[in-house]
């Protein structure tokens, strides 16, 4: 089932390429990856980001930090380019430090030519990873930004987790609203855990309302490590998340991701199973509004065979940085990148 459903994504992909190309459609993507804990090398005190640092347990060195940076700019490089050669121009990202961290990979010599600007507020979150945005300013100009608290408080939680990054702006013409997200992992277990999923589900749809109560036909984009997949009780029952096209007003939500999910497909695999936890959802004036300067198109899963791992065990699985035993491994991260294409009309 897995080979199959790769198979066929991967001719989709070549097909439309082809279609673009041959009929000079104008194609914008839009992207999300987890760069899976990339640090800078310095302690800070307020944050508990010790184990990355030189002397930490994994040992992170300027040399580490360097590799790392170097190997998450390669995947960014090429995410999306067999579509538009110029690459995503939004994307969304979760754990990382801090906007010093995001400056230095687009300095990188892949992404360099492209520009890439950053936000990136500072983090409640314990060890001090954020959500962020990289985003080439060629095509989307930022009107507005802001992180969003979700307040694990109001349910007895302690810990804080990451700020929604809410951002608006213009791309290519077209206002559009971004929320960045990464809800609160499983640690702890399934039923300690999700009513912090489930309230960062409600903080994004009290957003996504807002917004809607302004323009009912306003574009939104929700992305990120949801911690949770497309069938989940956040996606499906609080953002009330629809798995087909078919009917969608402007202001329903559509997550293409769980007909992906039922097929078998993943962006992180945990104790030997995938889950499809990167997702990037659209509101329903992206699909069938019929004034859109962009709509929406397609989406796939970038896990292409130069970030998976090649041997052993986790053989096909996502390349992380570290092993087990945290030894650098000159990996990428434990999840693949996702894209969502648009094409102009």
């Amino acid at each position: 089932m897995i080979k199959q459903s790769l198979l066929t994504a991967l001719i989709a992909v070549s097909g439309f390429a082809a279609f673009a190309q041959k009929e000079h459609h104008k194609v914008i993507a839009i992207g999300f990856y987890n760069v899976e804990n990339f640090f800078d090398t310095e302690d800070n005190p307020a944050k508990q980001d010790e184990d990355f640092t030189p002397t930490g347990p994994y040992g992170y060195t300027m040399e580490v930090y360097s590799a790392k940076k170097h190997n998450i700019a390669t995947a960014l490089s090429k995410l999306g380019t067999d579509v538009t050669p110029d690459g995503p121009a939004i994307i969304g990202i979760a754990e990382v430090e801090n906007e010093g961290v995001l400056k230095d990979l687009a300095k990188e010599p892949e992404l360099k030519s492209r520009n890439y600007q950053v936000i990136c507020f500072p983090t409640p979150d314990e060890r001090g990873i954020s959500t962020a945005m990289m985003y080439n300013p060629k095509y989307f100009k930022v009107l507005h930004a802001q992180p969003y608290h979700i307040p694990l408080e109001t349910i007895g939680k302690k810990r804080p987790t990451r700020d929604i990054l809410y951002v608006c702006g213009i791309l290519a013409g077209d206002t559009i609203h971004v929320l960045v997200n990464h809800w609160p992992s499983k640690s702890g277990g399934e039923a300690g855990s999700a009513p912090g999923r489930r309230l960062a589900a409600q903080t994004d749809k009290n957003i996504i309302d807002s917004i809607q109560k302004a323009n009912p036909n306003n574009k939104i984009l929700l992305m990120g490590d949801l911690n949770d997949n497309p069938t989940s009780d956040g996606v499906i029952n609080v953002l009330k998340a629809h798995a087909f096209r078919k009917d969608l007003t402007a202001t329903d939500i559509y997550n293409p991701w769980i007909n992906m999910y039922k097929n078998g497909l993943g962006t992180e695999s945990f104790r030997g199973e995938w889950n499809l936890i990167d997702q990037i959802m659209i509101s329903g004036a992206f699909v069938n509004n019929a004034n859109n300067k962009w709509q929406y198109l397609r989406q796939e899963i970038f896990n292409r065979e130069f970030l998976k791992n090649s041997l052993g065990k986790d053989r096909g699985l996502p390349h992380r940085s570290f092993t087990v035993n945290r030894v650098w491994d000159n990996g990428f991260s434990d999840h693949f990148p996702v894209v969502m294409y648009f094409i102009e009309k």
